[in-house]
């Protein structure tokens, strides 16, 4: 006797889920971000309204200084550039549930270590010096940050609060050697280092006036993203970031994990560090620390720390910034005015995190709601 199979219903179809719990995670990931832009840039339109001008106005220029003109998304790339490298300092980590926020620091000793090795190569050709300037920025970094992560691994600090006032150390550091053993004589207004030579600077993209740099941070982000998803690597660290204890008790390196991701973290942010003073400022100065590191913790959390989705946030904060001169002339509102909006919008991306796993529900959250 043959055996019926029973087709399920048209009401059994609506029953079943449309998309599956990938899906469904990943469509979370992105409506969430979206829902916390929107949501911090309504409570700025407020901020803005009780100051007596136009949020209408204020966004329509923020367009048009950062994104409506070709020069105008030429700035913004220009000032994403570092922004990408230095919000990768904070995804990279965050795959191990790490909160590292000294960036900052990162991208000063990058900064420096550049301009201290390039003048060393003056003899090299420039393509060479420019490489061991890298790698002198790549090296300060990497150690910087990584000495973040051994201190957690091996006496348990907590990264949060060391990466931070690592950052601190870093600035100081920074500031006494600019302003006393590598001081150059000629600079007297701006204490800064020897300025590099020509041959030296990061040259532009062809057809464009953006520099290198810009490309060089999309790279890095499209790389870690590969590294991320698609190696064994990427998914031990993922594992690990999930549950660190159960990772290390299948025998995964957890302890190596934490010191090979916090490291290649101050890797990006110290190549940040060289390539803006390789390619916008020329030397080091006072100006290195100019919140690149701090700014790209925003830009992580709001691509809840995935590298691929780092490219469209950094381009966005880039264009804020970017449009800030021509939104404080047009409006005559003051240079903070963008750093507020940059804080609004980080307040509801904490806030924001507080729906993960409630905007959609998964189907074992409903089974188990229903029982």
């Amino acid at each position: 006797m043959s055996e019926i199979t029973e087709r399920p219903g048209f009401a059994g179809l609506l029953s079943r889920p449309l998309i599956g719990e990938a899906g469904r995670r990943r469509l979370e990931g992105f409506l969430i971000p979206l829902i916390a832009l929107l949501a911090g840039l309504a409570l700025f339109g407020v901020f803005i309204a009780l100051n007596g001008k136009s949020p209408a106005e204020f966004y329509q220029l923020v367009y048009r200084g950062g994104f409506g003109t070709w020069f105008s998304l030429q700035n913004t790339m220009t000032r994403a550039a570092p922004l990408l490298l230095t919000a990768l300092c904070v995804a990279l980590p965050a795959q191990l549930g790490l909160v590292v926020i000294g960036g900052e620091g990162a991208f000063v000793l990058g900064g420096l270590a550049a301009a201290v090795v390039g003048p060393l190569f003056g003899f090299a050709p420039g393509s060479l010096a420019i490489l061991m300037m890298a790698l002198a920025g790549l090296c300060a970094g990497g150690l910087w940050i990584g000495l973040v992560g051994a201190m957690r691994h091996y006496r348990g600090i907590n990264e949060t609060i060391s990466s931070l006032l690592m950052a601190y150390i870093a600035i100081a550091l920074m500031n006494h050697f600019v302003e006393g053993p590598l001081k150059d004589p000629a600079s007297l207004n701006k204490p800064s280092t020897v300025p590099l030579p020509d041959d030296m600077r990061i040259g532009e993209i062809p057809g464009m006036d953006v520099h290198w740099g810009f490309a060089l941070g999309i790279l890095a982000c499209l790389a870690a993203g590969f590294v991320l998803s698609r190696t064994t690597f990427g998914f031990a660290a993922r594992i690990a970031g999930g549950n660190a204890r159960a990772a290390a008790v299948q025998g995964l390196p957890v302890g190596w994990l934490i010191l090979a991701f916090t490291a290649a973290a101050g890797a990006a942010a110290g190549l940040a560090g060289m390539i803006q003073v390789a390619a916008v400022q020329g030397s080091a100065n006072a100006s290195l620390a100019a919140g690149y590191g701090y700014t790209g913790i925003l830009i992580a959390f709001l691509a809840r720390q995935n590298p691929i989705a780092i490219i469209p946030m950094a381009l966005l904060i880039g264009g804020i910034d970017a449009a800030g001169g021509f939104i404080q002339r047009r409006m005559d509102l003051p240079d903070a005015t963008v750093l507020v909006l940059q804080g609004i919008l980080f307040v509801s991306i904490l806030v924001s995190e507080t729906l993960s796993g409630r905007l959609l529900p998964s189907r074992n959250a409903k089974a188990g709601a229903a029982k």
